[in-house]
């Protein structure tokens, strides 16, 4: 739908702006027109051959080059510079509609000038267009013109700014080959880890964590509450605190007794330390009692953690993310029974699938890059791990291990995906973004933007990928414009039957 209308907008524009029957050469000048780019902005300009003391109206399209947007606000000056040092300038100060500024110039003096237009506001550039003629009278202005490509597709600047467009400079550049291969995301070396239960026992926990949720080295996840010694029967247990009880309060009476033994003179000193120590040692007994009768009810009754009982801490041997759990609170777990899977997400490896016959090209391995889904991203890899050097039997591939710093969680363990393996530099060529590239019924053609307004279309014969970008080896050459955005809007535009305008109506 978003491709019909766009062809709808592009066909309505052509039909609006049909070209007028040419004038005959020797009535009236055939129009100028220049393209000037600067770093921050694009000039089109046309306007009628300059004549001394005539108007003429320039009409100068500004694009920003950040955006591919009309100009639409500031100062525009027109300046003709003499040999002598005579300058003369016209200036406006707003466009008469985005993007269009209207200039009326009117030379005074005959003869060669430097003519340059100096863009002011918030965007401030400089366009020096060379030197041109303004010429004694009008028929001395007309002049043979080099005749229009028949091949160049007009494309207006109304049209570029509407739509989605923008260009791209061809540029120099050596790219690396690269083998494409699968690839999947795996724990790191010491990024998974198990939490088991190291003996028989009761589970006591107030708030388990849950699946996914993030934990940190040494945090208590689970306490366990460890079984009752032999006797583990209710009877027994009570019979050994009732024992425990009364050698306890029998001791306090011999230690009674001993310390007024020693206090009348009647006993050595040793006899009342002797007692205390019994004491003391009952009192520990007796303690002990209670701790196991208390743990005994506990586990028989599932009632929270009693005074005094003395936890296990099941603790997270590595930072990660909790990836499964069987654990339950209060539950009864046995000795060996995993509780907890923990595995490291923020760094991860990516191994590389390789089939064994590329296996000489991984010995100029000088890097790697991950396939992102859903995006054109290019991830690098820079870190290699390891270069397996057995093969698998069954797919007669061998891994090729990068390191991945994952903080910002950009793949999932387990998860599939193609790895670029870069091997040797190529040679230097012209090298242009992927998205410049359309498949014109089954061959790559770009379109070069051969002025402001006038585009060719050029078939490539296409090189090295790297990084979304593509090697060019014939149809383009460095310095020229190539449409990255939009290009498939000028391929439906060159199947239009109208022909374009020669112009604005301004």
């Amino acid at each position: 739908m978003k491709t019909a209308l766009s062809l709808l907008l592009i066909l309505s524009l052509a039909a609006c702006t049909k070209p007028a029957p040419p004038a005959a050469a020797s009535d009236e000048p055939h129009p100028e027109s220049v393209t000037h780019w600067t770093p921050a902005t694009e000039l089109f300009a046309e306007y009628p051959p300059l004549v001394a003391g005539e108007t003429s109206r320039f009409a100068i399209h500004l694009t920003r080059l950040d955006t591919f947007k009309p100009v639409t606000e500031g100062r525009v000056e027109v300046k003709l510079s003499a040999a002598g040092g005579q300058t003369e300038s016209f200036t406006t100060d707003a466009p008469s509609r985005p993007g269009v500024f209207g200039v009326d110039v009117k030379p005074a003096a005959a003869g060669p000038v430097r003519l340059s237009i100096l863009v002011s506001g918030p965007l401030d550039a400089t366009h020096d267009l060379g030197e041109v003629t303004v010429h004694p009278t009008r028929a001395a202005a007309i002049h043979s013109h080099d005749d229009e490509d028949d091949a160049a597709i007009a494309f207006t600047k109304e049209q570029q700014w509407t739509l989605d467009f923008a260009t791209f400079v061809v540029e120099t550049r050596a790219l690396r080959s690269s083998l494409r291969v699968p690839a999947e995301v795996l724990p790191r070396s010491g990024g998974e880890a198990e939490v088991s239960v190291p003996f028989d026992g009761r589970l006591i926990a107030d708030r388990l964590p849950i699946i996914g949720a993030r934990v940190t080295q040494g945090q208590v996840l689970a306490q366990l509450l460890p079984p009752t010694s032999a006797p583990s029967d209710l009877s027994s247990l009570e019979l050994v605190r009732n024992e425990a009880q009364l050698a306890l309060q029998l001791a306090r009476r011999d230690r009674e007794r001993a310390a007024r033994l020693v206090e009348s003179g009647a006993a050595p000193a040793r006899r009342l330390d002797e007692a205390r120590t019994l004491e003391a040692t009952l009192e520990a007994r007796l303690q002990a009692a209670d701790t196991r009768l208390a743990q005994y009810e506990t586990s028989s009754a599932a009632e929270p953690t009693p005074r005094g009982a003395k936890l296990f801490a099941l603790r997270a041997p590595i930072s990660g993310i909790l990836t499964e759990t069987t654990a339950a609170p209060n539950a009864n777990v046995k000795a060996g029974e995993t509780l907890f899977r923990i595995l490291d997400a923020d760094t991860v490896y990516i191994s590389a699938l390789v089939l064994e016959s590329a296996l000489p090209l991984i010995q100029h391995l000088s890097g790697a890059q991950l396939e992102l889904p859903a995006s054109d991203q290019l991830l690098p890899l820079t870190r290699l791990i390891s270069i397996g050097r057995v093969i698998d039997p069954q797919t007669r591939t061998f891994p090729v291990i990068y390191q991945l710093d994952n903080r910002a969680r950009l793949v999932a363990i387990n998860q599939t995906l193609h790895a670029r393996l870069l091997t040797q530099a190529a040679a230097a060529a012209p090298v242009v973004p992927e998205s410049a590239l359309v498949d014109d019924s089954g061959r790559p053609v770009v379109y070069v933007q051969a002025a402001g307004e006038a585009f060719l279309r050029r078939p490539v014969r296409l090189g090295i990928r790297e990084t979304g970008a593509v090697q060019i080896l014939e149809g383009v050459a460095a310095g020229e414009r190539v449409v990255t955005r939009g290009a498939h809007l000028l391929r439906l535009a060159s199947l239009s039957t109208q022909a374009p305008a020669e112009g604005h109506v301004h």
